[in-house]
């Protein structure tokens, strides 16, 4: 198994817990950068989500 494939089957089990440690990361860069880059960091957290969701879906429907 791939490390991609092991991904998207964790991701699966655990998307619930995808949102909040993208927020969680993206909070912690805003505060490292004081929030320099705070609106590219909030484009690149709502980008993640999607694809975590979407690949989630993907491993859902896979089963």
């Amino acid at each position: 198994m791939s490390i991609v494939q092991k991904f998207m089957d964790i991701l699966g089990k655990h998307a619930d817990k995808a949102d909040s440690a993208i927020d969680r990361t993206g909070d912690m860069i805003d505060k490292k950068t004081g929030n320099k880059y705070k609106s590219q960091v909030d484009s690149a957290q709502q980008k993640a989500k999607d694809t975590a969701r979407q690949m989630a879906d993907k491993q859902r429907r896979q089963r």
